[in-house]
């Protein structure tokens, strides 16, 4: 092909024209047309230079080279006497890009995602690259089920060959799904499958949850959750065979369709188990594994079973333990039996352990509350023990623990502990509303990890009616290396009753104290205290004649030194968001006697939790106390026994319950019982969110003792109603709305009690 030919060919592929002649050897290149490009950058991809000889062939090449860089829509080469002219004519840069018309999205997100295509302002512009955009701006919004988006594109050219970009997206609505057919199901009925399914048709909560928009990741977690469903119940030859997914003509409505193949149910004929001698006996493995013969098969048991002996394993050192359920299945007898194959593999110990994230929390806070220790033996029971510790000291929104195996090693391993942190200082300010006594304030401080050493200052300021608390406490949880705690308080506390449904008067309270926590178990302490109180009381012309009694024989001053002891455990798996597990209180206070006074108070507080399924949590609260004096003295009335009111009974006035006088006031008691049983559940669409969850929730409470002129104010009082704990961005948020039970004319109602704070 000679030049004048290949001129028309490439004029055709590429809108450019070249010269038409014989070869010529280049004595110079001159670049013309060229305004934001260097010309030093077309000398860079430009494949030919002086002393070249331009052939059709490198003429083609050079011709492919330029355009290729995507600067240019037009190149001609021509020939002036031997100097090789490259006529070049820019394509124009983006001068700017508007989005028009976005409300689902944060415009900068989107701004930022159609740079990966090519479309920013100073880019280069490009009819295709444009295209790209349009694609990309619909697939963002299809992501969210609007289906019927539209994406207008306006190209404004400028002055100095720049253009303007404009895009007007017409959201519109999302497409609904309208109905989900499931053909081939006999077992199981279509709702009892559609109840394992997010994905729905709409109704009174998907606005909430966008559970009715269609999302294919959804849609494949759906139906791995129905396959789970079928492989529990025995039915190994499940399958899916599958899935359509068609749109109305107006894409408003969406239609969903999954064939099924049911097959037979199988159920398991014997269990064996071989290999794993040498650290478990036959006997002790079959013992880990609680499949038994005749059951129905599940692939859930199953991996439980598997999991098990690999956690036994790994509690003795056997990190890489291989566990393998071989199954020897008899399709005309629909049974299948399994041979567990337990390979020890190579007894491993921790090489070291990594901690990362902890950038306010220093490495020791975190490294002392683990009971795996660097080169030892590699355990599950004190890692899994060590994450639940370290979960539990409210420093971090996240604990995750990995293993990582040493290269070039076959018995070592590391630990990488990842830790996100929260903020531990918070100020919370607390209200409750009723119509007796209107609002109540209180308000507290507390950095629960000082300067990141682990230590706790808090300070407590508060404005209730009944109770005015000025207090500092410090406490430092290893006092000693072996986990003794210490912690010193100093407060001044004042109760005034002359507002409150509480029995007339005031009192005024200064002390000071310190305090050592003993752990004797992992999760056991016993607490021991000493404290000295200096107290001076007031009463009103209001005040039962029981108080009036009790100053004209003890007087309005005292001063006591007061012994505690306490003992907790705690099994909980967590400090916020606890699932499972336990905390047990037990207190004792008592005045010495070196004090003026002689009395008690005993109290013990439970509170179990036990998950129903992966999303319920029932938790079962109780509260027993009981006071009194001795040898030969009184219980002091200011410091008897109350209930009601947040963190109590609910629906009812704090410490409100109980007791009253001929005024009706309430006076407290000698002893108190109060239970709680509360349904924990997430907010509908936030399964996943740790942050917040939802209750319904029965209380019950009453205090006994005391002489009462209204009899018909004892005995229990219930209420029930809905909670919500939300640990917010700005702070922890509780609110909570009751109703009485079994209310009597003279107790005093809060139905709607609420606290909130903040983080710093």
């Amino acid at each position: 092909m000679n030049l004048k030919k290949l001129a028309g060919v490439l004029a055709l592929l590429y809108g450019a024209t070249v010269w038409a002649g014989e070869p010529f050897v280049v004595k110079d290149i001159r670049v013309e047309g060229i305004q934001r490009t260097e010309a030093g950058t077309v000398f860079s991809y430009l494949p030919l230079k002086v002393g070249d000889t331009v052939s059709d062939e490198r003429a083609t090449a050079a011709l492919r080279a330029l355009f290729a860089t995507g600067f240019f829509k037009d190149v001609q080469l021509l020939n002036d006497q031997g100097i090789l002219v490259v006529r070049v004519q820019e394509r124009p840069t983006i001068a700017s890009v508007e989005l028009n018309g976005i409300k689902d999205f944060p415009k900068p997100q989107l701004l930022e995602n159609l740079k990966f295509v090519g479309l920013a302002e100073g880019r280069i512009f490009d009819k295709a690259m444009l295209e790209k955009s349009e694609q990309e701006l619909k697939r963002q919004y299809i992501a969210r089920g609007k289906y019927a988006v539209v994406v207008t594109t306006t190209v404004t050219e400028l002055e100095r060959n720049r253009v303007a970009v404009k895009l007007d997206v017409v959201e519109g609505s999302p497409s609904k799904i309208r109905q989900i057919n499931l053909v081939g199901n006999a077992h199981y009925s279509e709702s009892d499958l559609l109840d394992e399914m997010k994905l729905t048709t709409p109704g009174w909560f998907t606005w909430m949850t966008n559970n009715d928009q269609y999302s294919k990741p959804k849609l494949t977690a759906d139906m791995e959750a129905i396959r789970s469903l079928y492989l529990n119940s025995g039915y190994m030859d499940f399958s899916i065979d599958s899935t359509q997914v068609s749109i109305s003509a107006d894409k408003k409505d969406i239609y969903i369709t999954l064939n099924l193949s049911e097959g037979e149910q199988y159920t398991v004929s014997d269990v064996k188990v071989a290999g794993g001698k040498g650290v478990f006996s036959h006997e002790a493995l079959r013992a880990m594994i609680a499949i038994q013969p005749e059951q129905t098969f599940s692939r859930e048991a199953l991996t439980a079973a598997s999991d098990k002996i690999r956690e036994e394993m790994g509690d003795k050192g056997y990190a890489f333990a291989n566990i393998s359920a071989i199954p020897d299945i008899d399709k005309e007898k629909h049974q299948v039996a399994f041979t567990f194959m337990v390979d020890p593999m190579q007894r491993a110990y921790v090489r070291r352990i990594n901690v990362t994230g902890n950038d306010k929390t220093r490495d020791e806070v975190v490294r002392r509350e683990f009971r795996q220790m660097e080169s030892g033996w590699f355990s599950t029971s004190k890692i899994k023990k060590s994450k639940q510790r370290i979960d539990r000291l409210g420093f971090f929104a996240e604990v995750n623990v990995e293993t990582q195996p040493v290269t070039g090693s076959n018995d070592q391993l590391d630990l990488n502990l990842h830790v996100e942190e929260k903020p531990t200082g918070n100020f919370q300010i607390g209200a409750g509303f009723s119509n007796a006594e209107g609002v109540t304030l209180s308000a507290g401080v507390t950095q629960s990890n000082l300067f990141g050493t682990g230590n706790a200052l808090s300070t407590q300021i508060n404005t209730s009616k009944v109770n005015q608390v000025y207090s500092v406490s410090y406490t430092n949880p290893y006092y000693t290396d072996d986990g003794i705690s210490r912690g010193f308080d100093v407060y001044k506390r004042r109760t005034d009753a002359t507002t409150t449904s509480v029995s007339q008067y005031t009192s005024d309270t200064y002390g000071g104290g310190v305090r050592l926590g003993v752990p004797i178990k992992e999760d056991e302490t016993f607490q021991y205290g000493l404290s000295l109180e200096d107290t001076t009381l007031a009463l009103t012309s209001e005040s039962p004649q029981r108080y009036i009694d009790y100053i004209n024989t003890f007087g309005t001053h005292s001063q006591n030194v007061l012994g505690t002891i306490g003992w907790t455990l705690d099994t909980r798996d967590s400090a916020i968001y606890a699932t499972e597990g336990a905390t047990q209180r037990a207190f004792l206070e008592a005045a010495l006697p070196a004090s003026d006074q002689r009395f008690y108070k005993f109290t013990y507080i439970q509170q179990w939790f036990q998950p129903l399924n992966q999303y319920l949590t029932l938790r079962l609260n109780g509260d027993l106390g009981i006071a009194g004096g001795y040898d030969g003295m009184v219980l002091p009335f200011f410091k008897n026994l109350y209930a009601g009111g947040t963190g109590s009974v609910r629906g009812y006035d704090s410490n409100s319950l109980g007791p009253r006088d001929s005024s009706g006031y309430t006076l407290g008691g000698e002893k108190r019982v109060v239970g709680n049983i509360e349904l924990l559940f997430p907010v509908p669409g936030m399964e996943k969110t740790k942050s917040v969850r939802m209750s319904a929730f029965l209380d019950g409470g009453a205090v006994y003792g005391g002489q009462t002129q209204s009899p018909a104010s004892e005995g229990m009082r219930y209420a029930a109603g809905l909670g919500i704990n939300w640990f917010s961005p700005a702070g922890p948020m509780q609110f909570s709305w009751a109703k009485p039970l079994n209310q009597q004319p003279q107790d005093k109602v809060q139905s709607f009690q609420f606290t909130l704070g903040g983080f710093f």
